[in-house]
């Protein structure tokens, strides 16, 4: 695989990685996916849903995501966006109990190279 080849598209469950976001395009591809490859260093594979705590979280450690970037075509996130967010980010933010819901669905399976089943099921939206 070279560095920008995209690994298989397969979530934490096994199954095919559905979408995460359309609006706003998200993924290290921004093609609405958690997809990953080698050149991701911050593995953006955990598809999480934003709230208002985990953004004023992620703010206060330095990576802003509300505010709107559009040089880079980032309109800045606000609870309930969808948004494939860096896997050791998740688990810092699950440690500080703060931590966003997550699609198991739409999370690529890379993210359990950081994040465990386990925990990625507790953040679970659908939990029942």
């Amino acid at each position: 695989m070279t560095a920008v080849e995209k690994a298989p598209s397969v979530n934490v469950l096994g199954g095919p990685l559905q979408a995460c976001s359309a609006d706003p395009v998200t993924g290290f591809f921004r093609d609405g996916a958690c997809n990953t490859c080698a050149a991701d260093a911050g593995s953006h594979t955990v598809c999480a849903v934003m709230t208002a705590e985990f953004l004023a979280y992620s703010k206060y450690l330095g990576n802003d995501l509300t505010t709107p970037m559009p040089q880079f075509d980032f309109p800045g996130l606000k609870p309930g966006d969808r948004w494939c967010l860096c896997a050791s980010r998740f688990l810092q933010a699950h440690a500080e109990g703060c931590a966003p819901q997550v699609s198991l669905e739409a999370t690529h399976e890379a993210a359990l190279e950081i994040v465990p089943l386990a925990v990625l099921r507790e953040a679970a939206l659908n939990r029942g």
